[in-house]
């Protein structure tokens, strides 16, 4: 594990090592497999990001599952707060499942509000969000996150699925970029 890394103009250092995000998804997956002990659930992940987080997860998940990823796509032209976002991929029915979300990461907590107004319109029974990391300080929005493996600082990270203009998300662990 290197301490301090540069990707392109920037400078990154560990937050959270590999063996701490191990431990803790391996903890959600737990968590999830007791609440939903003798029941099935369809994980929806958002991709680009999530595809480490939800393949370890889904590692360690032993009730039945299956699971679909999705895109959001938003429109060019509007301010990060007025953005109109949609669905790319979902092609199943998730009407009368138990649903949980898996996301890299919770932020401001509007992609989340727009993906969760879209899925909640195909009547599943319930839906659940498990996110590796939320930013309560930025977050804005009024639903809960269910599952969450670490609050963090409104700081910049990559590594570990999130990047830095698409460098980055092959590393094992978390960076926080040095200010």
């Amino acid at each position: 594990m290197m301490n301090e890394i540069a990707v392109k103009d920037k400078k990154f250092s560990v937050s959270i090592s590999e063996n701490e995000i191990k431990k803790t998804v391996k903890n959600l997956a737990d968590r999830i497999n007791a609440d939903y002990s003798g029941k099935e659930i369809f994980f929806i992940g958002v991709l680009n990001g999530v595809f480490m987080f939800a393949s370890d997860l889904m590692k360690n998940i032993k009730v039945p599952c299956t699971i679909q990823f999705v895109k959001v796509a938003s429109y060019q032209g509007t301010t990060s707060t007025g953005v109109v976002k949609e669905l790319i991929g979902l092609n199943a029915d998730i009407s009368g499942k138990d649903v949980v979300i898996i996301e890299d990461i919770v932020d401001t907590g509007f992609t989340m509000k727009s993906i969760l107004g879209q899925l909640k319109e195909k009547n599943p029974a319930s839906i659940k969000i498990a996110s590796l990391i939320f930013k309560p300080e930025s977050f804005r929005e009024d639903f809960k996150v269910d599952y969450i493996g670490f609050s963090i600082p409104n700081d910049f990270i990559l590594g570990y699925g999130l990047d830095y203009d698409g460098y980055g998300r092959n590393l094992p662990e978390i960076y926080t970029i040095v200010k």
